[in-house]
Parts: structure tokens; sequence; C-alpha cells
């Protein structure tokens, strides 16, 4: 069934809230670290980016594929330092990437929604 209580985008069971606000991090001891799926890019559609990227210097809205994005669906710049540091920081995981790209996408909103700062009243 996978971490999804549901077909519908409900909060992932395997994920929490971590200390710092406006972070989540895998429940400790559940993180299992995988390689990147070819041909996959959730990473690169479905969270925002709010650091300057060669192409898009105003960052990206989650939702919208990165100009890095290849036709392959491989990042342009990884491994170049000129890759903003979010977006190496963001290790692939079983918990996130699932078993394919539809469950990545689906898992990163959840992860984009959780970590949106809160609105002030």
């Amino acid at each position: 069934m996978g971490p999804f209580r549901s077909r519908a985008l409900r909060r992932p069971l395997r994920w929490q809230t971590a200390g710092t606000a406006g972070t989540v991090a895998p429940v400790r001891g559940e993180s299992a670290a995988v390689n990147c799926r070819p041909g996959c890019g959730a990473c690169c559609i479905a969270i925002s980016i709010s650091s300057p990227i060669p192409g898009m210097p105003q960052g990206k809205a989650a939702g919208v594929p990165c100009v890095q994005l290849r036709d392959n669906m491989e990042c342009a710049i990884f491994g170049k330092p000129e890759r903003p540091g979010c977006c190496s920081g963001l290790q692939p995981s079983a918990e996130m990437c699932g078993d394919d790209h539809l469950y990545a996408m689906a898992s990163l909103a959840w992860l984009e929604r959780a970590t949106l700062p809160a609105c002030k009243d």
C-alpha cells in the first residue's frame, strides 16, 4: 500500500515534522537511501526553489519544471557548483520516491505543503 493512507494526497505515514520549524524528515531508522530513478525528475518539478538557478534567477514555483531539467528528465547541472544547495541537499529515499514518478510527485507535493511558512494573521 505504500506510506500513503489512501490514493488521496495525504501525509505519508513515515514522515514527521522535524525539530526545526518548516522542515520535515523521515522517522528515524526508516529512511532507506536510494539512487535517483532514471527518467523521474519529480524533485525538479514538484518542489519550489527560492534560490537562483541558472536560467531562473528568481527560483521556481512548485509544480513548474526547472529550466535545467533535460528532455530525458535529468538535471543539466547535477554535480556542478552552480546547482543550488537545496537541490544537492535533497537526497532520494525510498519513502520520498516510492516505486514510480507519480508516487514521488505526490510525496514531494506533500513535503512542499508541509514546509510552507505559517500564515500570520
